[in-house]
């Protein structure tokens, strides 16, 4: 949910990233025989604060992408923000990565969990996270295209990370050590390899890692809304029997002072009809589903994307001195907004173990190494994994006695402060 006019272009990191050329990262010590302790392919939100974490730690880090990562950049390449919850903030923090972000990013203080159908009033009977359940925001809204500007200026100052983009790399893993071999030309040698190549990960495949994926039969509509009323760092969560309708806030600018992103989830098809709306009948259609009074009179802002919506999961996060991290090892409904934090709770979990063996001189790419990282990771990502499963089909229904059970359910939640506590907790990462 990226809007040209939150990130001066004066602020893009290619003033930083271009210092760091990408003939200086090919450094002939590297290419011709040399070596690095991790290669991660896939300089995504994750593979990329994973390089500058380790980096940082004076990890010697090949990072590879095949895109180049100075036009990733441009606002029409990503229509999403990521609400980034305080774990994953510190870490960004650690890995020298938040202070590069460009423009202010907007506190989530309060989350309003509601259940209705379109067009009619909410239920009365709703769940309400507020701050004094943290005592500090749940989370942070910021761009896609600004945390990318973040990541491009802390990897050019990151100096054991060598950044190869774009650049395709051919490798050979065996028991005793990775050979990465660059189409380009040149090779190196790695003691592991890091797999943050997304959901149709190329590595994950070639290692014959099985694969689960479920459909929803849903795409996610991800725009942008000027508001007449301040949403005073709110977010909104409204189930509807088509999907879930999010309502996230973002800092207004000085065109339009009071903003904030959605995410619309409808049936596919549906979804590509709505978005494709002249703006005032796209407006109506938004409105039935969020209520315009607490936004007051809403305005159309920028563009719209859409996103269809499914779920996977990787069968094993592991294989010979290989292991996977976010979307390359899962993949989420975005009903909790946990995705990408998901993908953070992977590298938050990785880091220290690797940094601990290098500070030892040990091997980074031991089978017992990353048995840690899977035995640390994979159960507590499938549990997520089911939690935002069973909540999709549980609210993206209309059946009477199941939309009693869940309202009564999100109410009891909503009067017991240690439970709502205990979501807030986890949710956050802390």
């Amino acid at each position: 949910m990226s809007h040209m006019s939150h990130i001066p272009m004066s602020h893009t990191a290619s003033n930083v990233f271009h210092k760091k050329s990408q003939t200086e990262s090919l450094s002939s010590s590297l290419l011709e025989g040399g070596s690095v302790d991790v290669c991660i392919v896939g300089a995504g939100p994750v593979g990329a604060a994973l390089a500058c974490r380790l980096g940082r730690a004076g990890v010697r880090v090949a990072l590879i992408d095949k895109a180049a990562l100075l036009p990733m950049e441009d606002p029409a390449c990503d229509g999403r923000a990521y609400a980034i919850a305080a774990g994953p903030k510190n870490f960004l923090e650690e890995a020298g990565v938040w202070d590069y972000i460009p423009s202010p990013s907007c506190p989530i203080e309060d989350i309003l969990v509601t259940d209705g159908r379109l067009g009619k009033p909410a239920s009365s009977l709703f769940l309400q996270f507020m701050r004094e359940d943290a005592n500090q925001p749940f989370g942070w809204m910021v761009e896609a295209r600004a945390l990318r500007i973040a990541l491009n200026a802390a990897l050019a100052a990151t100096p054991s990370v060598h950044v190869l983009a774009p650049a395709e790399a051919h490798l050979t893993r065996r028991e005793e050590g990775v050979e990465v071999s660059l189409k380009e030309g040149g090779n190196f040698r790695a003691q592991l390899v890091v797999a943050a190549d997304g959901r149709r990960s190329r590595l994950r495949a070639e290692a014959g890692i099985p694969l689960t994926r479920l459909p929803y039969g849903q795409t996610a509509i991800v725009c942008n809304i000027a508001h007449e009323l301040p949403h005073n760092n709110s977010a909104l969560e409204h189930f509807l029997p088509a999907g879930p309708f999010a309502q996230l806030p973002l800092c207004g600018t000085e065109e339009h002072p009071f903003m904030s992103a959605i995410v619309w989830s409808d049936k596919d098809g549906y979804a590509e009809r709505f978005a494709a709306l002249p703006d005032a009948l796209f407006i109506q259609q938004l409105e039935k589903r969020m209520g315009n009074e607490r936004l007051g009179r809403v305005t159309f802002v920028g563009r719209r994307w859409t996103y269809p919506l499914s779920a996977q999961y990787a069968h094993s996060y592991t294989a010979t001195r290989m292991l996977l991290v976010g979307d390359a090892a899962h993949g989420i409904h975005p009903i909790a907004g946990q995705g990408l934090n998901l993908g953070y709770r992977d590298i938050i979990h990785l880091s220290p173990l690797l940094i601990e063996a290098h500070a030892q001189g040990q091997d980074l790419g031991t089978p017992a190494l990353l048995a840690c990282y899977q035995a640390q990771c994979r159960p507590a990502n499938m549990l997520m994994f089911i939690a935002t499963d069973v909540l999709d089909r549980l609210f993206s229904n209309n059946n009477p006695v199941l939309r009693l059970a869940r309202d009564l359910g999100i109410a009891g939640v909503h009067r017991i402060p240690a439970l709502r506590k205990a979501f807030v907790k986890h949710a956050m990462g802390l």
